[in-house]
């Protein structure tokens, strides 16, 4: 009978953890480090590209050391699209290379371990990365973007503010109403330099609103101090007056946010959501070519850019399998060349996509295809 002198052991818990196969582990603990290391120099090198294209503007504002590290820091998450698929290809191509340069592979395949069980592990290890990589630029890296395009105006500007100023032409569809905003103050708040144009039936404007300043309650916007001119159907001036407040709808019923949002539109700063909304927003104004496009070919990048992940390695495995044994100079080689490769077909599709020549959504993808297939078919070539 136990007592509270009792000094026997407890007994213990025991709980079963899934564990990965040795072949598992140890082709991961062979990925990890080429990963980390192709991620982090992807990363500095672009961190060092960003600060030599805005060294002048920075140094001539004198702007304090700390404030251009947070404008670098920041900036850096835009380049988490490439970075990952660079990367997951630099790895595969270094762990298989050594393995084969160290007839690992071939031992394993001696030992009747075919390709695809080998090849399984680096697929998978891909296709995780593709999803961080989507889950990160989706929702880290338009918030830092952000934070680093106000950094930027804050000390090209020297205000806490992002300030906006841009002249923009939106149209209303369901009204056929016109708005232009010459530029919004540093508090995003007060709108300068606000026109409407409202259309008539034959071709000229029935009526204008100017006002020098203007702010928006909910999807109203209040123009304040506003002239007010009408005009005849054969364009010449009836009537003018002057107004206190003049009060319209915005374009589709939109909040401030997102009114404000479509004169100061960077693709960057923008998850899918809002970039769909804007493309949306685009085909119901009837506005296409290279405005849509952009927008688009952004949207389609939004989820073919990570994918590459798994491409790369879909590509390394093959080239890996038939150049291993030369070496790790020739493996870093291959990396870039097949990166540079890859960047090159996708500058040259999203261009088709922006013009309207080629669907942007196919454009996008044109590189993951043929990459793909190239890689496909060279690994089952060495299956076979």
């Amino acid at each position: 009978m136990a007592t509270l002198s009792d000094t026997r052991p407890l007994p213990h818990l025991r709980v079963a953890m899934p564990r990965l196969p040795i072949l598992d582990r140890y082709l991961l603990a062979e990925m990890v480090g080429p990963f980390l290391f192709a991620f982090g120099a992807f990363l500095l090198f672009w961190a060092l590209n960003i600060f030599f294209i805005a060294a002048d503007t920075l140094i001539n504002q004198h702007a304090p050391f700390f404030l251009v590290l947070r404008f670098v820091l920041f900036r850096v998450p835009q380049a988490i699209p490439m970075a990952f698929p660079f990367a997951s290809l630099f790895a595969s191509l270094l762990a298989m290379g050594r393995l084969m340069g160290d007839n690992e592979v071939t031992a394993m395949r001696t030992a009747g371990i075919p390709l695809w069980r080998f090849a399984l592990t680096p697929l998978i290890f891909g296709f995780a990365m593709f999803l961080l990589a989507y889950s990160m630029n989706e929702y880290v890296a338009p918030k830092s973007v952000d934070l680093s395009t106000r950094t930027f105006y804050q000390i090209i500007y020297h205000t806490n503010s992002l300030p906006i100023e841009t002249q923009f032409f939106r149209k209303d569809p369901d009204t056929g109403n016109v708005f232009y905003v010459t530029q919004v103050s540093p508090n995003e708040k007060t709108m300068l330099g606000v026109q409407i144009f409202q259309p008539g039936h034959d071709g000229y404007w029935s009526q204008t609103v100017q006002a020098k300043t203007a702010t928006v309650k909910g999807t109203i916007l209040v123009l304040h101090d506003a002239i007010q001119t009408r005009y005849n159907p054969d364009g010449f001036v009836t009537q003018q007056q002057r107004v206190k407040t003049f009060r319209i709808g915005l374009p589709l019923g939109e909040t401030v946010a997102s009114f404000l949002s479509s004169l100061n539109s960077d693709p960057w700063t923008m998850s899918s959501k809002r970039l769909a909304a804007q493309v949306k927003s685009l085909q119901a104004q009837g506005i296409g070519g290279m405005a849509l496009g952009n927008l688009e070919i952004n949207l389609a990048n939004k989820l073919a850019w990570p994918f590459a992940c798994f491409i790369g390695v879909l590509i390394a495995l093959p080239l890996a399998l038939r150049f291993g044994r030369r070496g790790r100079t020739l493996g870093t080689a291959l990396a870039i060349l097949a990166f540079f490769v890859y960047f090159l077909m996708s500058s040259a599709a999203s261009a088709f996509g922006q013009s309207g020549a080629v669907n942007p959504y196919v454009a996008a993808w044109v590189p993951n295809i043929i990459m793909g297939s190239v890689g496909g078919t060279l690994l089952w070539l060495e299956e076979h």
